[in-house]
């Protein structure tokens, strides 16, 4: 697919490509040759998307670009990350990226929905536009963004402990730290924490093409696009993408590899509904589509396949190794089963509430404390 430029290098609105037609396969009855004119999609008016159902759908289409500027990243803060080296004392955009990297991990490891991630993305990446933050902080400030995400999107019964996160994510914080740095984000973001996101626009594409499409529902897999939506959250450029481009880039990579004519027509229609200028789109296409590249290459970074391994202290594997030879056997533990906080409470480090301590030292092996090894919980999560 590619830009078809004019007279002073205009881009015109023909940006479909399509193949011609194959033996077996019948065209679609509205395809002039091998492309879907201009010409043709200004007589395929947003009546074509009418009914009860088309006009609730882009009534909502309506709410969610009025509102997406509103809960978007300030720019301005992104660029200042983006220009920065790296180096042991400001945030650069590697640092951001691995910790988006590690919020990932977490919301695999607990469970938690496609919309936790994306929705604690988007309130770190507003805090980091926000405020200046040492790298010392940032374990801490991503442990709050999936904290306060989970708490907005996931059932009462699905929401992690605080102590469970900081175990797992080994943050090096205590439960007080947490609850000041989430008083913190909150104020600072005017407790506008339930944002419009790209992942609502991506699933309100989706129900859209499904409504008005007469192919098989199951041809456009939602599941790859939010997978692919989430490699896009680990690059902090995608912060600074509208959540309604970035979303119909990915819809219209995905729709290129299935050859639809029907679907390229109803996203098109969705494109003018939104005005979203050529310019802008072919933009931020080109990005996706190398990072998508890029993900799915061989050369990609994935975990090393390990077993589970526990970190215990001295004094703890003394205690498991006396206690094993008075256990004749040990009962199986249930997959599903839950974590008693009452059963390691001890184990929890104590830690001042100030702000160095957010930054302290790791346990020493004397303390009696064990944390789950993130790296393992990373390849758990992300196997190769």
């Amino acid at each position: 697919m590619g830009v078809v430029r004019s007279g002073a290098g205009r881009a015109r609105l023909d940006w479909i490509s399509v193949p011609g037609p194959q033996p077996g396969v019948p065209r679609h009855p509205t395809a002039p040759g091998t492309r879907v004119s201009a010409s043709r999609m200004k007589d395929l008016g947003a009546e074509h998307l009418a009914g009860r159902e088309g006009v609730q759908l882009l009534g909502l289409l309506n709410l969610y670009l009025e509102q997406e500027e509103r809960f978007q990243p300030r720019e301005k803060g992104l660029s200042l990350i983006e220009a920065t080296p790296e180096n042991d004392n400001t945030l650069c955009p590697g640092l951001r990226n691995a910790k988006v990297e590690d919020l990932r991990s977490l919301a695999n490891f607990f469970g938690s929905c496609t919309e936790t991630f994306v929705l604690a993305v988007n309130i770190l990446d507003r805090f980091l536009a926000l405020m200046k933050v040492k790298p010392k902080h940032l374990s801490c400030i991503g442990v709050c963004s999936f904290l306060l995400a989970a708490r907005i999107v996931e059932e009462d019964c699905n929401i992690p402990s605080t102590h469970d996160v900081i175990r797992i994510s080994q943050c090096k914080c205590t439960a007080s730290d947490i609850k000041r740095m989430e008083k913190i984000i909150s104020e600072k973001l005017h407790y506008e924490l339930e944002a419009t996101t790209a992942l609502n626009f991506l699933h309100l594409y989706h129900t859209i093409i499904l409504c008005h499409t007469s192919e098989r529902k199951e041809i456009l897999s939602l599941d790859k696009l939010e997978a692919q939506l989430k490699a896009c959250n680990c690059r902090l450029i995608f912060s600074k993408a509208k959540p309604s481009v970035l979303a119909l880039c990915l819809l219209n990579l995905e729709v290129e590899t299935l050859k639809s004519v029907e679907l390229l027509e109803i996203l098109l229609l969705v494109k003018k509904h939104s005005k979203i200028n050529d310019a802008e789109f072919f933009y931020w296409r080109e990005l996706v589509s190398k990072c998508l590249a890029e993900y799915s290459s061989p050369e990609c970074c994935k975990p090393d396949l390990k077993k589970l391994v526990w970190i215990v202290s001295r004094r703890t594997a003394q205690n498991l190794h006396n206690s094993y030879y008075s256990v004749p056997e040990l009962p199986t533990i249930p997959e599903g089963g839950c974590f008693d906080e009452s059963e390691s409470e001890d184990s929890c480090e104590d830690m001042s509430c100030g702000e160095e301590s957010l930054s302290s030292s790791p346990p020493s092996d004397q303390e009696c404390t064990f944390f789950f090894n993130f790296k393992v919980a990373q390849t758990l999560c992300f196997p190769s």
